[in-house]
């Protein structure tokens, strides 16, 4: 990444923690955050919108939907604080790709090495369900991340439908993609040339891995996957 392209990345993230585009969010998130949940009760939530987090020149960027309410919305570090950013920091740790096998906050000592998290929506929704507003009026700040990434990255790998259907919007504004749409499905892989990879995975949500729809092992391969896949080299222009 240029010195241009990083200092665009952090005016956007600047920029985008201001954003009160969406009214029921900003009212969501900011209540949450005024009614802190017990467990947390002597925290001081973010209850702002969440930036991306990672290596800036990672060849690997991990898209999931949105900040959980008592997790990154609290912490203000995309995918902390709750169970699923638990199994996401394992799985990137186990990997090779974070410093420590967990994450808690912003000042927790976590380092990702060739990795970026982040999501389509910045926002804690109530129930964990956006509007299609919603999703569209936080369209700008997800593309425009992606877009500054987009020179190192090699693998998007996809949490969940949501995300995958995000990632598929913001590539099919800009490349030719395959039609119709690969099927969703975990391990899924779809090859966009020598460009890179989508790579699917269910979402490590507790309605997922309580169930065992996913496990760890099916977790970790993943990102095994995703290794080798971005161990190609970068792509191409």
């Amino acid at each position: 990444m240029s010195q241009a392209e990083l200092s665009s990345l952090i005016e956007l993230t600047a920029h985008l923690v201001e954003c009160r585009r969406c009214p029921r969010l900003v009212e969501w998130r900011e209540q949450v955050a005024r009614d802190k949940r017990a467990a947390y009760a002597d925290d001081e939530y973010w209850g702002r919108p969440v930036p991306g987090f990672g290596d800036p020149t990672a060849s690997l960027v991990v898209v999931g939907l949105a900040p959980a309410a008592h997790g990154a919305n609290r912490t203000g570090r995309m995918f902390t604080g709750d169970r699923s950013g638990e199994w996401l920091y394992r799985a990137l740790y186990d990997s090779g790709y974070a410093n420590q096998p967990a994450s808690v906050g912003g000042n927790d000592g976590m380092v990702l090495t060739n990795a970026w998290v982040t999501a389509p929506v910045r926002c804690a929704p109530p129930a964990n369900k956006p509007t299609i507003a919603e999703r569209d009026n936080c369209a700008g700040w997800f593309e425009a991340e992606l877009d500054l990434l987009a020179t190192s990255t090699r693998v998007y790998l996809c949490l969940g439908q949501y995300g995958y259907h995000a990632v598929w919007r913001y590539l099919a504004s800009r490349i030719d993609l395959p039609r119709p749409r690969p099927k969703f499905g975990h391990g899924v892989e779809v090859s966009l040339g020598e460009s890179a990879t989508v790579l699917l995975s269910f979402h490590p949500s507790q309605q997922n891995t309580f169930t065992g729809k996913l496990t760890r092992e099916m977790f970790a391969a993943v990102f095994t996957r995703a290794q080798t896949l971005s161990a190609a080299g970068p792509p191409n222009p």
